[in-house]
């Protein structure tokens, strides 16, 4: 995956790709022409990340060109469902299988090139699918995160007969669930789209890429306030299972989130990071569509209705290196506990070792 921050560095790609061959020039035409091209884009390149509008008295460019770094990721997935099934509440809890990667990462300047590994599909152990596009700016960032899945296990349990309606509190006692039956691997299918950014007020103090890209380094400790959005995308498929007695259903699911947050850097003693961010947003626009046995249904909603990002971060920096480990965890609640509720929760840890030279 190649990342390029700013147009200017594209606008240099494509006068590379379009260069002129004039016929009748030499190779040494060539050559010289290709280099004076990719001194400017150099150039480009050094005042875009050099010239940056920070506070360096907190915040400041490694004093190296190069970055190399080894990356590895677990992400995992889960959704909680409750509601109403037949004249009984039910609530089941499903968990889809990690998938694990390596990635490793070169960056020039803040141009990088990033190869990732996934050791569990090359076995064929990983059948779901997952992909992740990741961009922090000290200004505004985003993540974007794409998962199929069908390797969901997990357990259901429901009230007693003609029960339909929840106790008021959040955490029910136990003895007003029946016992926990397990749910078959493939019983449920669900692809998910999520896109959280960011807006930080404070960009010249605190940088989001000091703590997760660490193509900036954290001086002095720093917060912002922050304004985000968020959408959630998804498509969720049930097949009916005899025993449980439910029904084939299928779930549509658009949500688009707006909110406000905090991010803090903490900078301690002997070059060590600690960053700790949130973002809750509330949904203020809905698109769902619920069928059971292709008939559509009813969705209910009660508020709020809340899609929350949070993020955090150790980086421990040492003379041309340095080790760390990150989170980003998002969880999302829509829907009505008495007749269809879903909890959805998304998260990826990444650890990592990196080389500045």
């Amino acid at each position: 995956m190649i990342t390029i921050g700013h147009t200017t560095v594209l606008r240099v790609a494509i006068t590379l790709l379009m260069l002129p061959v004039a016929a009748g020039a030499t190779a040494q035409d060539v050559f010289s022409g290709a280099m004076h091209l990719l001194q400017q884009a150099d150039s480009l390149l050094s005042r875009r990340y050099y010239g940056a509008d920070i506070d360096t008295a907190y915040i400041v460019r490694p004093p190296t060109k190069w970055t190399l770094k080894l990356l590895g990721n677990v992400s995992g997935a889960a959704v909680d469902v409750t509601g109403q099934m037949g004249n009984r509440l039910f609530e089941a809890h499903e968990d889809a299988d990690f998938k694990n990667t390596l990635n490793f990462a070169a960056s020039y300047k803040g141009l990088s090139l990033g190869l990732a590994v996934n050791p569990g599909l090359l076995l064929g152990r990983y059948k779901d699918y997952e992909i992740n596009v990741n961009s922090y700016g000290n200004r505004f960032g985003f993540d974007i995160i794409y998962q199929r899945a069908k390797t969901f296990t997990g357990w259901i349990r429901f009230s007693e007969e003609g029960v339909t309606e929840r106790p008021k509190g959040i955490f029910l006692p136990e003895d007003f669930w029946g016992e926990k039956a397990d749910l078959p691997h493939d019983m449920l299918t669900m692809k998910t789209l999520n896109v959280n950014a960011y807006y930080a007020f404070n960009y010249r103090r605190f940088s989001y890429p000091a703590a997760f890209s660490q193509s900036y380094i954290q001086q002095r400790s720093a917060g912002s306030f922050m304004i985000g959005a968020s959408y959630q995308g998804q498509s969720v498929r049930t097949r009916a299972i005899a025993e449980i007695g439910n029904s084939n259903a299928r779930l549509s699911v658009g949500n688009f989130a707006l909110g406000a947050g905090y991010g803090y850097n903490l900078v301690l003693p002997n070059r060590w990071l600690l960053h700790l961010s949130a973002m809750p947003t509330f949904i203020c626009y809905s698109h769902n569509r619920f069928y059971l046995n292709d008939e559509r249904q009813t969705m209910h909603n009660r508020f709020p209705e809340v899609i929350v990002t949070g993020r955090g971060a150790f980086v421990h920096s040492f003379d041309n290196y340095f080790v760390g480990l990150s989170m980003v965890y998002t969880f999302s609640n829509i829907g009505d506990d008495d007749r269809l509720a879903i909890r959805n929760s998304k998260w990826r840890t990444r650890a990592f070792v990196g080389l500045r030279f």
